[in-house]
């Protein structure tokens, strides 16, 4: 069968809105009740195979540490190497498989994700990392099968683009994947990025070693699931529950590592690039590194900002997942003419925030992922509530009694070098900082350069003068800039997301950019009239 074939074109997933009443809402209830009463056992996948092991890890939600939803099956150094064995085993086939036989695998898991896997999806996210309904149904389903998708769609205008030729030449550019296997490290907070990472470089020919966050185990395994359903050969995504030290040991000491697809903390990732860095004399060839890790993102409002606008962007942007995403607003920088009526609108806003169990609807927030990220974020609190250079005047409450609570809590400073306006703290706390008016121009000097990061940042104003200067300025300050709309959201084919500085390497995942970093181009040139001497005209007399 010979044939240019054309994929479907893509189209974002439409977001169901489970309204009270709803067909969509009481399935999705009844899934989530029945999943909570099922013993789960999560085994590792390798080369296709369950494997389990005798070291049982217990899952809990984050909201209801009472309850438990099963356990999954750590592994060690020896599940690794299998992994990598069956990677590399899996790679000649897969990578001689027809691209358009490698993209009805992903697009036929898309329709799993979206169809019959709906409810599996939202209801293992929301039970295993604590997403309310919207933000689970935006990630581990609309966001995932866009990824899955819309990267088809980006692989055919890669193959698409070849060299021109001269008469009697034919130019080809074949890309090819990389030569040996790519490890792909994903964090807990989104799913969508979880089925990503991996499926990613799966779809360019690549074969993978996947180690997801132990906290998203939960969701990861219905993920995995979704692609051997849509007929994923064995060997292609390798998916392993191993501690990090020890698996790196392994991945980054073996000759056939091809590169790194992560998303997680800075510190992590800059620790793996001086790993990789030392074992280059190691590699067959040189890895590609892909990373996209924190932020420290912002908002700024000028004074000729909508005030209700502004609060309702820094609620949403703040404390939407418990601010548990590396867009979310965590410093913001108000115009004095303004702040007395942002934050009339912002403080009533959060009073009537509610926060409880995923399987309350109405609940806008639930908890922090564990007790780890619990404690972190108690410091952070602790720590203004005990300065005399800032006030919290929203919030400030946790508790651990139950599940990882922490309410939604608003800083007040006067120093906007404050230690709350400069590190970033990955839970529901925004620090604010009120300017005068006049000193905008040094506010943009600041929002630039208080951080290390480089990742989302948003701009409030009318006067479009202001937002022209805001963009310009802060050019190098966020890979995803938002004018008039909060830093978070960012949808897969609309606004490709990424950032640089110490947020990463802005390889924008969800885009045509990023899957360029997962081939290897070769050139190829036929003459269909090979000369036959080797002078030239210039050397006839």
């Amino acid at each position: 069968m010979q044939a240019i074939f054309e994929p479907p074109y893509p189209v974002n997933e439409p977001v169901r809105e489970y309204r009270p009443g709803s067909n969509e809402k009481e399935a999705l209830l009844e899934a989530i009740q029945a999943m909570k009463a099922k013993d789960w056992d999560h085994p590792m996948i390798i080369d296709g195979k369950e494997v389990f092991t005798d070291t049982k890890m217990k899952m809990s939600p984050p909201h209801e540490l009472d309850h438990a939803l099963g356990v999954y099956n750590k592994g060690d150094e020896s599940h690794v190497e299998q992994a990598i064995e069956a990677a590399l085993k899996a790679k000649a086939d897969w990578a001689a498989t027809p691209w358009q036989e490698r993209a009805a695998v992903f697009l036929k898991a898309a329709e799993i994700i979206t169809g019959p896997k709906r409810d599996i999806m939202n209801a293992s996210t929301m039970l295993g990392q604590s997403k309310t309904v919207y933000q689970s149904e935006i990630d581990a389903v609309c966001e995932l099968a866009d990824f899955l998708r819309f990267n088809v769609y980006y692989m055919t205008q890669i193959y698409q683009d070849q060299p021109n030729s001269d008469p009697g030449i034919w130019n080809q550019l074949d890309y090819r994947p990389l030569e040996g296997f790519v490890f792909a490290i994903t964090p807990f907070n989104f799913t969508a990025i979880a089925g990503n990472l991996p499926s990613a470089p799966a779809l360019m020919g690549n074969t993978v070693v996947w180690k997801p966050a132990e906290s998203q185990i939960f969701a990861a395994h219905f993920v995995m699931e979704a692609f051997r359903e849509a007929g994923l050969p064995d060997g292609v995504i390798n998916l392993i529950y191993t501690d990090g030290p020890q698996t790196g040991d392994k991945v980054f000491s073996h000759p056939e590592f091809a590169g790194l697809h992560f998303t997680g903390s800075t510190q992590v990732f800059k620790s793996l690039w001086h790993i990789i860095n030392e074992n280059l004399d190691v590699y067959r060839n040189y890895p590609r590194i892909v990373g996209e890790t924190g932020g420290k993102d912002f908002v700024v409002a000028h004074g000729s900002s909508v005030p209700i606008q502004v609060a309702t962007a820094l609620t949403r942007g703040a404390f939407e997942f418990q601010g548990q995403k590396c867009s979310a607003a965590s410093r913001a920088y108000i115009a004095k003419s303004i702040w007395d009526e942002v934050k009339e609108h912002f403080l009533r806003q959060i009073q009537t925030i509610k926060q409880g169990s995923v399987e309350d609807f109405t609940n806008f927030m639930t908890a922090v992922i564990d007790e780890r990220a619990f404690d972190k974020i108690a410091k952070y609190i602790d720590y203004a509530q005990s300065s005399d250079e800032a006030e919290i005047i929203a919030g400030g409450g946790y508790s651990k009694t139950d599940g990882y609570f922490i309410e939604p809590t608003v800083i007040l400073t006067d120093d906007p070098n404050f230690k709350t306006m400069e590190e970033e703290i990955f839970g529901p706390v925004l620090t604010v900082y009120v300017y005068a008016d006049d000193e905008f121009d040094e506010v943009l000097d600041l929002v630039d350069g208080t951080s290390p990061y480089g990742l989302t940042g948003a701009i409030f104003a009318r006067d479009r003068a202001i937002v022209n200067q805001a963009k310009d300025r802060l050019k190098y300050a966020a890979g995803n800039f938002y004018i008039n709309d909060k830093p978070t959201g960012a949808v897969v084919g609309q606004q490709p997301f990424g950032g640089a500085r110490a947020s990463g390497t802005n390889d924008k995942a969800g885009s045509i950019l990023n899957l360029y970093r997962w081939i290897s181009p070769r050139i190829i040139k036929e003459n269909f009239t090979p000369p036959s001497d080797y002078g030239y005209p210039f050397m006839e007399e």
